[in-house]
């Protein structure tokens, strides 16, 4: 059994770390109503690295956002540990939140007048158990870049900076959407190079949603959405690094 293998059965030997049952999302209601997500049964276990493929109008984001608490599900069950975040109170999903998940969009939203290390400090400041900016800089290779404005560096270079303040906080789950949707190929690869450092080093559950076929190469695991369900999963026998996937 090669060393892939072996990290994957480690993987999934551990409990999930979020279980997803009967999820169902509507919107509306009556004949507008409209099912974003239709009783997902889904389990995502640490250290993890999973991509979600599907047309738009598939349920990816609405899946993501149930994932990150950003939304309440309108039926079914999801389970971070012992927390039922379908059933937990705004300040429960505002805790989880703040502590235990890193967002990562297609644009960058860092706040222009803050040097990259100061836009990751805002979010070491109210994190349980930061690590420096520094530390999250390096990790994804901005060691030299911490005291640069946004207006100073660029697209490639935002989105990581994004991803350290992300990752800052520790969390053990990590949720990007659309991460390399607004940069060119190289630019993206570097991206992806280093959100999948983050997932490498430390650990991190990271779900990746993307139009993009190819950057499922790289995971461990590719889940493809269709009209809210999920329709097929797929596990990649070994994960093809970010330069070496076939754009």
């Amino acid at each position: 059994m090669n060393a892939e293998a072996l990290r994957l059965e480690s993987t999934e030997a551990s409990p999930p770390l979020l279980r997803a049952r009967g999820l169902t999302k509507v919107y509306g209601s009556g004949p507008a109503a409209v099912r974003a997500l239709d009783g997902v049964d889904l389990d995502l276990y640490p250290g993890e690295f999973v991509v979600l493929l599907g047309p738009s109008g598939s349920g990816k984001t609405t899946l993501l956002n149930q994932l990150g608490g950003l939304d309440v599900p309108t039926a079914g069950d999801l389970w971070f540990g012992s927390l039922n975040l379908a059933r937990a109170s705004e300040a429960e999903r505002t805790l989880y939140r703040r502590n235990a998940v890193g967002f990562v969009f297609q644009f960058y939203n860092l706040i222009p007048s803050l040097t990259a290390r100061e836009n990751v400090a805002l979010i070491t400041e109210i994190a349980a158990r930061p690590m420096d900016p520094e530390e999250a800089l390096r990790l994804v290779q901005l060691g030299e870049r911490l005291d640069h404005f946004p207006s100073q560096l660029s697209g490639g270079e935002q989105q990581r900076v994004a991803i350290a303040r992300a990752i800052a906080k520790r969390p053990a789950v990590l949720l990007c959407d659309e991460p390399t949707g607004a940069l060119d190929v190289r630019t993206g690869v570097a991206v992806l190079e280093a959100i999948e450092r983050v997932n490498r080093e430390l650990g991190t559950l990271t779900v990746v949603i993307t139009h993009n076929a190819v950057i499922a190469d790289m995971a461990d695991r590719v889940i493809h959405l269709m009209d809210g369900r999920i329709q097929h999963q797929r596990r990649n026998p070994q994960r093809v690094p970010p330069r070496a996937l076939q754009w």
